[in-house]
């Protein structure tokens, strides 16, 4: 077996004669190399000196194609046409008038329309002497009632420092006056409380609710004792006995209550 020709010869080439007959070998598409196994069998070549002539091809720079393309034969496009500058404008010399702006009217006063309704200027403040008056009154009789009513149910003369102070000196008291004094002091407080809206929402709700009770109470007590004194009754029933004397204790767990309720907010 012969090698192909190259150069006029037979013999085996050194792979530098090699290397040009193997860059014009026609390679299939999508190809950049010849395969090793074709150089061995077109130049009846062993597999390492096909190795050594396929890594010289991989080793040359890659030659940009040849732009086989005719050129052009149409005309360049035309330039820009650049225009001329236009001349400059002088400027006009009569000045420009003067835009003043109106000044606001410090006095003038906003219109509203008649049915919008309007704050109410505060005026002088009303008189409370009339109340006082009323209270004088209502005090009268409410605390000839209580105490009326007490001594039906039991209340009386207290020794308040027995042992120590001579009975029926100063230090004996009626305790009838306990009535009015703790359930007719507690609604007007609790009233007070309900209606000044300075104190937390439990508060002014119990107060609300236990003003118009002690209120309701009172009314019944008057109610009981003109009753008992018109049909010349000496000594109240059980059950109105009991329930008189249970309101102090009532009043205290009401007024403890209600102090708390109103130091929340605090």
């Amino acid at each position: 077996m012969t090698a192909p020709t190259i150069n006029g010869t037979r013999y085996p080439q050194p792979i530098e004669d090699l290397l040009p007959a193997a860059r014009t070998l026609d390679l299939p598409e999508g190809e950049a190399f010849p395969s090793r196994n074709r150089l061995m069998r077109e130049f009846r070549i062993g597999a390492p000196k096909a190795g050594e002539l396929l890594a010289l091809l991989k080793a040359e720079p890659a030659t940009p194609p040849i732009d086989t393309a005719e050129p052009d034969a149409t005309d360049p496009a035309p330039a820009p046409v650049v225009p001329e500058p236009a001349p400059p404008v002088e400027p006009d010399p009569t000045p420009a008038p003067e835009i003043t702006t109106a000044e606001p009217d410090a006095e003038a006063t906003p219109v509203s329309r008649p049915d919008t309704p309007t704050a109410d200027e505060p005026g002088r403040r009303p008189v409370v002497w009339p109340v006082v008056l009323m209270a004088l009154g209502a005090f009268v009789a409410v605390w000839s009632g209580w105490v009326g009513l007490g001594k039906l149910t039991g209340f009386g003369k207290v020794d308040l420092l027995p042992g120590i102070v001579e009975p029926g000196s100063w230090a004996t008291i009626d305790s009838a006056i306990t009535l009015p004094i703790g359930v007719e002091a507690y609604a007007a407080y609790a009233l007070y409380v309900w209606l000044s809206g300075r104190v937390p929402t439990r508060a002014r709700t119990f107060a609300k609710w236990s003003a118009l009770a002690s209120l309701a109470v009172g009314a019944l007590g008057q109610v009981a004792y003109h009753l008992l004194t018109a049909y010349d009754v000496t000594a109240a029933p059980w059950w109105i006995t009991t329930l008189v004397s249970c309101l102090p204790v009532a009043v205290l767990g009401m007024g403890a209550a209600l102090a708390h309720l109103v130091r929340e907010g605090h």
